[in-house]
């Protein structure tokens, strides 16, 4: 019979993996060796037989017992007794038929069973009779397993089989007899290191492994689309299981695989084929891209993998099984792919699996360990600052708003402070019905039939197509999309901070809630405006909030009103008095920094309302300013003065403070707390004169340039680095953070004419002897009796 199976052809077998190969090599070498053990069980059977069969004596067929039976035993004994010639012939000729044939001999002659002595009808029976294997009764019965009959001239023979024992104990004893052999082959004892050797082994080791990572990820990088198998190679490398090197391979392991995928992933997503796609027939170099960009996606994602399962790993306290790592091991190998995933979440944000990065890093930013914490933070920060399009950010606001809201707003408030780092400047506001109405068209297909000729027609169909063509050059869709993911994202800030100012008003998160509603206040829907005021008013009032916090609300408020807020007739006056009220709790300690917003809240409420505020208002604004720059660190001083020096520019009439002489009837109320009634038009700003004299040339070069009035122009005008920057600017440019000075103070060293070298030439002989004297004295503590010298004084 021919063979049909053929030899694999070379490119078949370039295309069998290495894990099938081995596979066929095991299996051929488990079955040479069942065939071998199976021989051997049918040799020991074999000897076991034979020795039996010689222990065993034979004997003859007479001396088999006869079966005893009480009433018959007289008839038996004349049945024995019967000569041959009182037989018939044809049962001699029976008789002697079944001498002849094997069968006879073993049939059993003790058994009562009849001896068929009558003449057969049919031979066939008794042929079909023979054919029927017998067995003594003596023997075990066997199980036998029916096979398919085979049909031959004579007719169907059927054909069993005995179902093979497994005889345990036989295997059991082989396999001691095998184990007993190798441990007699490995008795050499292995040799004892000490920790030297121990060290310089260790060491050898893992020089061993890096050079094995470095040849792969240099090969990966050199040629990606051929090497594309090492990089399955390189990361079965995090399952190194030698105890002495395990934790430091894996850990370069995973750096190293992080840094080959920044470098050979591609600038697009890669999708799944269809079944039509891998149907269809291609070109070499695009089979050899296909197979590269599914190996890659792969490698990517069981890498993904096993860094989410170390970070589960250690976040359970979970060993595994083979206890090759440590527990605290753990928590450096959880760093390391914490820090892995970071990397991928910034450098990676168009490729496959990046939602799934998200949704292993925002959880982590509320992880009890700070450092963990800090590195989710951070890659969160320079994801949403260089987050163009906005895809990304949206899909970690989401993440971030479930997590806010399954915690039950148990979250740490960094959380939400990410939030102010999102690039949002714009979003899609409310239209009118006219913008949201389809375009008409100027001219429909049958009125351009009608009213156009065929030239005019084919120039109205090519300038269509240039309009067409200038739009996709201008990115305007690409504008849009952007607007509509902004809007998206917004509306999901907006919902969590809404959510925390309803339900979650106690919690620490509010004061990041209010920080984010001042940041993003401008782009909130008008409909929402009255209800949000009454909020922030009633949580200004409720006196529970900190000076910081109460700030953040403030300034909220007014980013509302100067934003869309214009239209609605809303009196914001008692933001104006809570803030006058409050300005001396800033001082030159803890909360000099809050400084910052303070100032931020006097631009939006004057500079940018400068017609909703009265003159009275800005007069006492500018002389509570003018107190506490008196008290605070010299670049608190020099924000506020520059605040001032805009008001002074601003509002008309503020030159009434630079005079002694007061306007109208009525005394200055300092402690007065609304700012329309303390009188403030009848004081002057004496405190101009003592800024004059301040240690900080800064402070003194705008306290100077304040008393002559705030000149733009003359010489009492400010140099252009001073007078265009704005006071947030300044605050921070002269911070005193570092324990520095701004401007830095010139090092002064004394100049001296003589030196001496001895100091006591100042001094005159005799007293220096007196000095020595008194010094080598012991000195004597008398007490003093202060009621002796009260007593005597009385009596004079």
């Amino acid at each position: 019979r021919k063979n049909t199976k053929r030899v694999p052809s070379f490119r078949k077998l370039l295309r069998t993996s290495k894990i099938k190969l081995d596979n066929k090599l095991k299996n051929k070498q488990y079955k040479q060796q069942s065939a071998a053990k199976k021989y051997r069980k049918e040799q020991k059977k074999l000897r076991e037989a034979v020795r039996d069969a010689i222990s065993r004596k034979p004997f003859p067929l007479e001396e088999c017992k006869k079966k005893q039976v009480v009433g018959k035993q007289e008839e038996d004994e004349e049945e024995d007794a019967l000569p041959l010639d009182m037989m018939d012939e044809d049962d001699l000729k029976l008789m002697e038929d079944l001498a002849q044939k094997a069968s006879f001999l073993t049939r059993d002659l003790s058994s009562n069973e009849p001896v068929h002595v009558k003449k057969r009808k049919c031979e066939s029976v008794i042929d079909k009779y023979e054919k029927v294997p017998r067995r003594m009764q003596t023997e075990p019965e066997k199980e036998v397993i029916h096979l398919l009959p085979i049909k031959d001239k004579g007719g169907i023979i059927p054909q069993t089989m005995e179902k093979p024992v497994l005889n345990v104990a036989e295997d059991e004893e082989e396999d001691t007899e095998e184990m007993e052999e190798e441990e007699d082959f490995n008795e050499e004892p292995l040799p004892v290191l000490t920790p030297e050797e121990m060290a310089a082994q260790r060491r050898q080791k893992l020089q061993e492994r890096k050079m094995h990572i470095a040849a792969l990820a240099s090969a990966i990088l050199s040629e990606p689309d051929n090497n594309i198998k090492k990089l399955k190679e390189l990361r079965a490398m995090l399952m190194e299981q030698d105890p002495n090197v395990a934790v430091i391979v894996r850990k370069l392991v995973m750096v190293s695989l992080m840094e080959v995928f920044k470098d050979i992933v591609p600038s697009y997503k890669i999708r799944p084929l269809t079944e039509a796609e891998k149907a269809t027939k291609v070109k070499k170099e695009t089979q050899k891209l296909r197979e590269f960009e599914e190996g890659l996606v792969s490698q990517y994602k069981f890498y993904l993998e096993n860094l989410e399962q170390t970070i589960k790993d250690w976040k359970q306290r979970k060993l595994k099984k083979s206890n090759v790592i440590s527990l605290k091991a753990y928590k450096g190998l959880a760093e390391i792919a914490v820090k892995c995933l970071c990397e991928l979440l910034v450098a990676l944000p168009h490729f496959n699996f990046h939602n799934n990065i998200i949704v292993l890093i925002v959880p982590l930013m509320n992880d009890a360990s700070k450092m963990i914490s800090e590195l989710c933070f951070e890659a969160v920060k320079k994801l949403f600052k260089q987050d163009k399009l906005g895809y990304a950010s949206l899909g970690v606001v989401k993440v971030i708003s479930g997590l806010v809201r399954g915690r039950n707003y148990d979250v740490r408030p960094e959380v939400l402070k990410v939030f102010l780092h999102l690039r949002i400047k714009e979003v899609e506001l409310q239209k009118d019905s006219e913008d949201i109405a389809p375009k008409k068209k100027f001219m429909t297909y049958k009125e351009k039939r009608k009213n156009l000729s065929r030239m005019q027609r084919k120039w109205k169909k090519a300038e269509e197509k240039l309009e067409r063509e200038l739009l996709e050059a201008e990115a305007s869709e690409s504008k849009e999309k952007k607007l509509k993911l902004h809007t998206e994202t917004l509306n999901i800030v907006f919902v969590t901070y809404f959510r925390i100012l309803k339900k979650a008003q106690k919690s620490p998160l509010l004061p990041a809630v209010l920080e984010g509603l001042a940041k993003f206040a401008h782009l909130i829907n008008v409909e929402f405006f009255d209800d949000l005021l009454i909020v922030l008013h009633s949580l200004i009032a409720s006196g529970g909030l900190s000076y910081r916090e109460s700030l953040h609300c403030i300034l909220s408020a007014f980013h509302i009103l100067s934003g869309q807020g214009d239209v609605l007739n809303i009196d914001p006056m008692k933001f104006y008095t809570h803030l006058y009220k409050t300005l001396f709790s800033l001082h030159a300690g803890g909360t000099n920094g809050d400084t910052e917003i303070v100032l931020q809240c006097l631009d939006v409420m004057f500079a940018k309302r400068r017609k909703q505020v009265s003159q009275q208002r800005a007069l006492a604004f500018l002389k509570r300013l003018s107190t506490l720059a008196l008290h605070v660190l010299p670049n608190s001083s020099v924000g506020i003065l520059a605040t001032n020096r805009v008001l002074m520019q601003t509002f008309p009439k503020m030159d009434l403070l630079l005079d002694n002489e007061s306007q109208g009837s009525g005394v200055y109320l300092p402690e007065l707390d609304e700012p329309e009634h303390c009188n403030a038009q009848n004081t002057a700003l004496w405190e101009l004169h003592l800024l004059q004299r301040h240690y900080h040339p800064t402070v003194q070069k705008f306290a100077a340039h304040l008393i002559v009035g705030a000149p733009t122009e003359g010489s009492g005008a400010l140099s252009l680095d001073l007078s265009q920057r704005p006071a947030t600017e300044l605050f921070e440019a002269y911070s005193m953070r570092g324990m520095t000075f701004n401007p830095p103070v010139a090092s002064v060293t004394p100049r001296r004419k003589d030196t001496f070298s001895q100091m006591d030439s100042f001094i005159d002989e005799e007293l220096n002897k007196q000095l020595q004297q008194h010094i080598s004295e012991t000195v004597v503590h008398k007490p003093l009796d202060f009621a002796k010298h009260l007593k005597e004084s009385s009596f004079s």
